[in-house]
């Protein structure tokens, strides 16, 4: 009876995620309602929700949750110091009379403003605001320039520091001591964010080849879709034009190299690198004018964005307590060892099962509500390594967060497109890149050493 109430249990949240309930809301409110329900037909202490007060003075005062607030910070105010645009504008010119040489800057910027902010939501935001009119206004395709810039935008959602690594770093901490217990190792090995942000970095690159490969294929077999830049006669050639680059590159660059370089190198936990991150975008905004005005609507933005985060995790953490209570966890870890195929089927059918999830859930959702589940039981099976794992699953998410029909960049972009682009353009776009997305998983599924040989040369097994 109460594993049918946990099957019940997800059934129900992902019922009334659909519908549009928020979701922070409808994790608790569930979970409360089957725990009730699973007191009454006797599978359930309602005792148990006793541990709800600790665990959620545990979340509030863990030290890698903490730089969440401080790297979306760092974000948004990038976002407001209008880097994107002098590193779009700058990288255009030096590209940009080749066919397809537009696209290429606008992944190369992408993959600046990633590695700057590490949240999709705003990256996807500036990109529309910013890339998408150029782009048209130079005659590109349409469906070609929405794709682009969706699938740019997420790449915030793979390269460090990605909020998504952090919270995944911290759940499968979590699972993998777990699971380290739970074989009788009673000295467990731990896997931290810094693991996750070493193994993100080589998928990462891998992917943004794989997209140049695409925008360079699409501009020699289609050049009428990414035509050439024409030339301006009044911009910047030569020297001039590499001074201009180096100016732009530089802060930025920068900024990036000082926190993920203190990260990788053990001097900084990613906690105090975020601090470091926060106040050098602080001091990038100033050299702007009126950048005084920046500093409270910054905080109001990073106060909504991290007030969204900790209320699912709450939520996702009632969710958790009542899904074990009802031995939810217990029927998962049977499915996952009776599967035929062992730890391969195990492994694959959670990856589809999150890739599904992705058309009605969001990935902190996913992070928070599914991970913890079907980690623990993962980790314990032999040759599955736990950044690799953590790495599949971000690419993963990164895949949910744009494919149709309810990727959320592509609602994040539908809010900022020009009118000409239609839903119709940047469904049709983002496809090619959703294939890559999915190649990206088959070469890690292959190459595991794609995401475990960085960490394991820096940190050791």
């Amino acid at each position: 009876m109460g594993e049918t109430l946990a099957v019940g249990m997800v059934l129900a949240v992902c019922a009334l995620l659909l519908v549009g309930y928020p979701v922070a809301f409808t994790l608790a409110g569930v979970s409360l309602s089957f725990a009730v329900a699973g007191a009454a037909s006797g599978v359930m202490e309602l005792a148990l929700l006793g541990a709800l007060p600790a665990r959620i003075f545990g979340i509030m005062t863990n030290d890698v949750l903490l730089a969440i607030p401080l790297f979306i910070f760092m974000g948004v105010m990038l976002e407001r110091s209008r880097i994107a645009e002098e590193l779009l504008e700058t990288m255009g010119r030096l590209f940009g009379r080749l066919p397809g040489g537009l696209g290429l800057s606008v992944i190369v910027v992408g993959v600046l403003l990633a590695a700057a902010k590490g949240v999709v939501g705003a990256t996807a935001v500036t990109m529309g605001l910013i890339v998408l009119p150029t782009m048209l206004r130079h005659g590109y395709d349409k469906a070609l320039a929405a794709g682009t810039v969706a699938a740019t935008a997420t790449l915030a959602q793979i390269f460090p520091p990605a909020t998504v690594l952090i919270l995944l770093g911290d759940q499968l901490s979590n699972s993998y001591q777990a699971a380290q217990l739970t074989k009788g190792n009673f000295a467990p090995q731990s896997v931290t964010v810094a693991d996750l942000f070493a193994g993100a970095i080589w998928p990462g690159l891998v992917l943004v080849s794989f997209y140049m490969l695409y925008v360079i294929g699409v501009a020699v077999v289609r050049p009428k879709k990414s035509p050439a830049i024409a030339a301006d006669p009044h911009a910047l050639h030569g020297v001039a034009l590499g001074v201009r680059l180096v100016a732009v590159l530089v802060a930025p660059f920068a900024l990036i190299l000082a926190v993920l370089g203190s990260i990788l190198a053990g001097v900084a936990t990613p906690t105090e690198a975020a601090s470091v991150g926060a106040v050098g975008a602080i001091l990038l905004a100033a050299r702007k004018a009126g950048a005084k005005g920046l500093l409270m609507p910054v905080m109001i933005r990073t106060t909504q964005i991290t007030s969204m985060i900790f209320v699912i995790l709450i939520g996702a953490t009632v969710f958790s307590l009542v899904f074990r209570g009802l031995g939810g966890d217990s029927l998962v870890q049977r499915v996952l060892n009776d599967l035929p195929g062992g730890v391969t089927a195990a492994v694959l059918a959670v990856m589809v099962t999150v890739f599904l999830l992705g058309f009605v859930m969001d990935a902190f959702e996913i992070i928070f509500v599914v991970v913890p589940i079907v980690a623990p039981v993962l980790l314990q099976m032999p040759g599955v390594d736990p950044v690799w794992l953590g790495i599949m699953l971000a690419v993963n998410l990164q895949t949910s967060y744009m494919h149709p029909p309810l990727g959320p960049t592509l609602f994040y972009l539908r809010g900022v497109a020009p009118p000409e682009v239609t839903t119709r353009d940047i469904y049709l776009g983002i496809i090619p890149f959703v294939l890559i997305q999915l190649a990206m998983l088959v070469a890690l599924w292959f190459a595991p050493g794609l995401a475990t040989w960085l960490p394991h040369r820096l940190y050791g097994s």
